[in-house]
C-alpha cells in the first residue's frame, strides 16, 4: 500500500487545498437518498479542492456510449451497477491507473481493471418468522425447496438477472457455478421456474419492502437496505445470512473525459475513511473503506455487510462467466419474466 500512496502522495480521502479551483466536474449516479449521501460524502472534497461539482443521472449505458462515440464526454465520474465496468472495460470505461488511487483500504478482490467499488450491499434471503417458527430456512437451497418449506417466494425481477441467485439455483440442479457453461443458464432458470406460479417477481425495491411488510410473500430475496427498512417498519421477517449475495456499485472514469486527473482526485477523496462513514450514515449502505466506523443505530448495523462474520458468509458471483454471457443471460431471464 505504501508504494501506491507514495506515487500518489495522497492517501485515500486526502485532498490538496485549492487543487481544482476553477474546474467543474460532473458526477453521475442513481439519484434519491443514495446520490444525496454521495454528495454529502464528497462535500469536504468540494470545499477543499475548490472544484464546482455538478450532479447528473441516472446512469444509463446508452447515454454514456453516445457521449464516448461522439467524442463529447460530459460525465467525469460515473457510478454504475455491478457488471458494466467489466463488460465495457477499455471501451466505455478507462483502465484505471492505480498509482493515482489509494486502494489499500478496499476489501480484497473488489478492485476491477476499470472500476473500484462505490459501496457494498447484499441481496439477502428474508423469511417470515411467524410462518416458519422454529424451523426457518437457512440457505438458498431451502429457498428453492418448496416441499420442505412451502410458501410464496418473492424474487428480484427489477432488471438484469442476479448472477449469484442463478448460481445458487444451479447448485440445486447439481451444477458447479465455478465451471458454468451457457447451457447451465437454462438449468438455473428452470429451478427458478419450478418454484411455481405463485412466485412474485417484484419490480422495485419499494415493492419488495411492501411484500415483507404485508406478509404477502413468505420468503423474499431483498436488498439489505430494503430488508432493514421493512424490519424497522415492523415486518416480522429475519435474514438467513448464509451465502448472502455480495453486490456493489462501481465508480468509473469514462473513456474520453476532459481532465482525467480531476476524476481520479474525486474518486480518491470518495474512498477516504470519513467520506465512507458519511455515506454509510446517510444511506445505510456498507462503506468500502475497511477503517470506516460509521455511527449507526442497531437496526442499521444489523444489516451492514462489512463485519468479519458477514464477510465470511458472503457469496461472490462468477464474474468471469457472466461478463461474456451477460446478453444471453439477460435474454433468457427476460423470457422467464414474460412468462415463457
Amino acid at each position: 500500500a505504501l508504494s501506491i500512496t507514495r506515487a500518489l502522495n495522497l492517501a485515500a480521502g486526502e485532498v490538496k487545498e485549492g487543487s481544482l479551483k476553477g474546474k467543474t466536474l460532473t458526477f453521475v449516479s442513481y439519484g434519491g437518498i443514495y446520490q444525496d449521501g454521495q454528495a454529502a460524502a464528497l462535500k469536504e472534497f468540494v470545499d477543499k479542492s475548490g472544484v464546482k461539482l455538478l450532479n447528473d443521472g441516472p446512469t444509463e449505458i446508452a447515454k454514456l456510449q453516445a457521449q464516448v462515440e461522439s467524442g463529447n464526454v460530459t460525465w467525469d465520474v460515473v457510478d454504475t451497477d455491478d457488471l458494466p465496468p467489466y463488460v465495457y472495460c477499455g471501451k466505455l470505461f478507462q483502465k484505471l491507473d492505480l498509482t493515482k488511487l489509494d486502494v489499500s483500504k478496499i476489501p480484497e478482490g473488489q478492485v476491477g481493471e476499470c472500476s473500484v467499488p462505490a459501496m457494498n450491499y447484499g441481496v439477502v434471503l428474508m423469511y417470515n418468522k411467524e410462518k416458519y417458527k422454529d424451523n426457518p430456512p437457512k440457505s438458498w437451497a431451502d429457498f428453492f425447496d418448496t416441499a420442505k418449506f412451502p410458501g410464496v417466494r418473492g424474487i428480484d425481477g427489477s432488471g438484469s438477472p442476479t448472477g449469484g441467485l442463478l448460481e445458487q439455483a444451479l447448485k440445486v440442479a447439481g451444477g458447479d457455478p465455478k465451471a458454468m457453461t451457457v447451457a447451465d443458464i437454462d438449468k438455473a432458470i428452470d429451478v427458478v421456474r419450478k418454484l411455481g406460479p405463485d412466485t412474485i417477481f417484484w419490480k422495485t425495491g419499494a415493492e419488495s419492502q411492501q411484500l415483507a411488510e404485508s406478509g404477502e410473500a413468505d420468503m423474499l430475496m431483498m436488498w439489505t437496505g430494503r430488508a432493514m427498512t421493512a424490519v424497522k417498519n415492523g415486518a416480522k421477517y429475519a435474514p438467513a445470512w448464509q451465502d448472502w449475495l455480495v453486490v456493489m456499485d462501481q465508480m468509473t472514469i469514462p473513456v474520453g473525459v476532459k481532465d482525467t486527473d480531476a476524476s481520479y482526485a474525486l474518486i480518491n477523496a470518495y474512498l477516504g475513511k470519513h467520506a465512507q462513514e458519511v455515506l454509510a450514515e446517510k444511506t445505510s449502505y456498507t462503506p468500502i473503506n475497511n477503517e470506516a466506523q460509521p455511527k449507526v443505530d442497531a437496526s442499521v448495523a444489523a444489516f451492514l455487510t462489512n463485519t468479519p462474520d458477514r464477510q465470511k458468509q458472503g457469496y461472490k458471483q462468477n464474474f468471469k462467466f457472466w461478463v461474456p454471457n451477460f446478453a444471453v443471460a439477460q435474454e433468457k431471464w427476460s423470457a422467464l419474466m414474460a412468462g415463457n
